[in-house]
């Protein structure tokens, strides 16, 4: 069954299913947001408003938590009948989670999914035409240093700065920098000052993302991009000479 000694299955707004970690407090999405239309209009629409016309698109996936985020953009691919190759690279560090995941009760919209999410369960890594799949189980910022220059989409969603801090410093986002490519696009939920900052810091343009029935975000980019109202960083500085990202 789906593992409860450290989870706890809750509805979300949207009428989709998160769960609650015991481990870090937290859910591991919005509930007011919920977690499928988090995921959606918080990383997969705004990555692929930039990217959807690629051949092939490469995307780092942190973590991989309940896989809504894989998921979901495999549903996007396939509602816009998008022809593009699709790798997504994702490290998680709970291995009892993942194994579990093949009992979650997902989303209707996933039910198609269904041979991918038990492949990637007891496996770690689902292959077919169009897809190339892998989950790793361990340290991501170990994993994400083995890559350089590699991926087009970075979907930052680790659990908050205040409960897992190693996943939003200056130093991780410079390991970040090195994985992507230079016209690759970062999303993340996360609008904190310090998330920017240790973003910037690593030369990331600061974008926001807004629209309606959701909570604002943030997009980034070493490109400038058109698309999205950019945040004036130095401004932000400038008000806040106090602030400062998170360190290793």
């Amino acid at each position: 069954m789906f593992n409860d000694t450290l989870h706890e299955m809750i509805l979300s707004e949207d009428g989709s299913f998160t769960a609650y970690s015991k481990e870090y407090d937290e859910h591991y999405h919005s509930t007011r947001d919920g977690a499928m239309h988090e995921s959606m209009v918080k990383h997969v629409e705004p990555a692929f408003k930039l990217k959807e016309k690629q051949d092939e698109i490469v995307i780092l996936d942190i973590c991989y938590g309940l896989g809504f985020n894989t998921l979901a953009t495999l549903y996007y691919h396939q509602t816009n009948n998008l022809t593009s190759k699709l790798k997504i690279y994702s490290p998680e560090l709970d291995v009892s989670l993942v194994k579990s995941l093949v009992d979650f009760t997902y989303p209707k919209e996933f039910e198609i999914f269904k041979p991918i999410i038990k492949s990637l369960s007891e496996v770690g890594v689902y292959e077919d035409e169009y897809y190339y799949i892998e989950v790793f189980l361990g340290d991501a910022r170990e994993y994400i240093r083995k890559f350089e220059n590699r991926f087009d989409i970075v979907y930052q969603d680790a659990f908050s700065p205040s409960t897992n801090p190693t996943l939003w410093t200056k130093e991780y986002f410079q390991d970040i920098k090195r994985g992507i490519k230079e016209d690759g696009v970062l999303t993340t939920y996360s609008i904190s000052l310090a998330t920017r900052l240790a973003l910037f810091e690593n030369d990331f343009n600061i974008y926001l993302n807004i629209g309606e029935g959701y909570r604002d975000a943030t997009v980034a980019s070493p490109s400038k991009l058109t698309i999205f109202k950019e945040v004036d960083m130095k401004h932000k500085i400038s008000c806040n000479p106090d602030a400062k990202s998170l360190r290793d």
